[in-house]
C-alpha cells in the first residue's frame, strides 16, 4: 500500500512538471502516452487533480490544465530563498549580458542543486532543468561550493558523493579535489570545459548570501569555445552581479529555513 502512494504522489508531481514544460491544455490520452502511465491510472490521477483544485477540466474539449492554485503552493519561496529578490535581478543581469545559460544554486547533501535557472538564447547550448542534482564532484559550480567548506568536511563530502556517482570512471581521488579547492580558494572563482557536458564550459562565482542555509553560487556555462573566448569578461559579468546582491539592511537578508 504504501508503495502504491509513494508511486501515486510522484505522477501526481510528475503531471505537474509536464505541464511546466509544454504549457498548454493537454487531453488524458496525451498526459499518459507522454508520461507512460496505464490510462487508467492517469484517468484517476488526473479526476483526483481536479477534485483538490490543482487543474481544470475542460468537460466539452475534454482538456485539462493547471489552474492558479498550483502556483499559489509556491509562489512564497523565492522570497523565503532570495530575500529582496536582488539575486533574481542579478541573475537577469547576467543573461541579458551575456545570453547564456545562468543559474543560482547551491549544496545539497553531496549534490548540486540548480535552483533557479535562465536557458541560453544561443543555438548551440546545454539544457538544465530547475531543481536537477548532481553530485558535487562533478561539476565546477559543485567544487567552488566544496570550496567553502572545511578541509576535513571535504574528504568526507567527496568520499559519499563518489558513491553517488554512477560511473566509476566519473569518481575522483580525495586528493585532485583538494587541488582544485586550493586553486579556487587561491583564485576566487572556478572555471572548467568538458564537465559536466562534453563540449560545455561553465565559469562561476560564490553570491553573499545562504539558501537553507547554504552557501549559494551563480554559474554560467554554454559551449565550452565561446566560453573560452569570453570568459575574462564573463567572469566580470558575473562578480559584479555577485557585488550588486550583497545585504545593504538586514530587511533585505533572506530567510534561512531550517530543515
Amino acid at each position: 500500500m504504501q508503495n502504491s502512494q509513494v508511486k501515486s504522489a510522484t505522477r501526481a508531481i510528475e503531471i505537474l512538471e509536464y505541464f511546466k514544460r509544454f504549457r498548454q491544455p493537454r487531453a488524458m490520452s496525451e498526459i499518459a502516452i507522454a508520461l507512460g502511465y496505464p490510462q487508467s491510472s492517469a484517468t484517476v490521477l488526473l479526476k483526483t487533480l481536479v477534485t483538490l483544485g490543482y487543474l481544470n477540466f475542460d468537460r466539452k474539449e475534454r482538456l485539462y490544465f493547471p489552474t492558479p492554485k498550483v502556483t499559489a503552493l509556491g509562489d512564497w519561496v523565492p522570497r523565503a530563498l532570495f530575500g529582496s529578490g536582488r539575486a533574481l535581478e542579478a541573475l537577469h543581469d547576467v543573461h541579458a549580458a551575456t545570453g547564456e545559460t545562468v543559474s543560482i544554486n547551491t549544496r545539497n547533501d553531496v549534490y548540486l542543486q540548480y535552483v533557479k535557472i535562465i536557458q541560453s538564447v544561443h543555438a548551440l547550448r546545454f539544457h538544465v532543468d530547475e531543481g536537477t542534482l548532481r553530485p558535487l564532484t562533478q561539476s565546477a559550480v559543485g567544487w567552488l561550493l566544496l570550496s567553502t567548506m572545511p578541509d576535513d568536511k571535504i574528504d568526507n563530502t567527496v568520499r559519499r558523493a563518489n558513491i553517488a556517482t554512477p560511473r566509476n570512471t566519473d569518481r575522483v581521488k580525495v586528493s585532485d579535489m583538494m587541488d582544485r579547492v586550493r586553486e579556487i580558494r587561491r583564485q576566487g572563482y572556478a572555471w572548467t570545459e568538458n564537465i559536466p557536458f562534453l563540449g560545455g564550459g561553465t565559469v562561476c562565482v560564490l553570491l553573499p548570501i545562504t539558501i537553507q542555509n547554504q552557501p549559494a553560487a551563480m554559474g554560467l556555462g554554454g559551449a565550452a569555445e565561446r566560453i573560452r573566448k569570453n570568459r575574462e569578461r564573463y567572469l566580470t559579468i558575473l562578480q559584479r552581479a555577485a557585488k550588486s546582491v550583497t545585504p545593504s539592511d538586514p530587511f533585505d537578508q533572506p530567510i534561512d529555513i531550517e530543515l
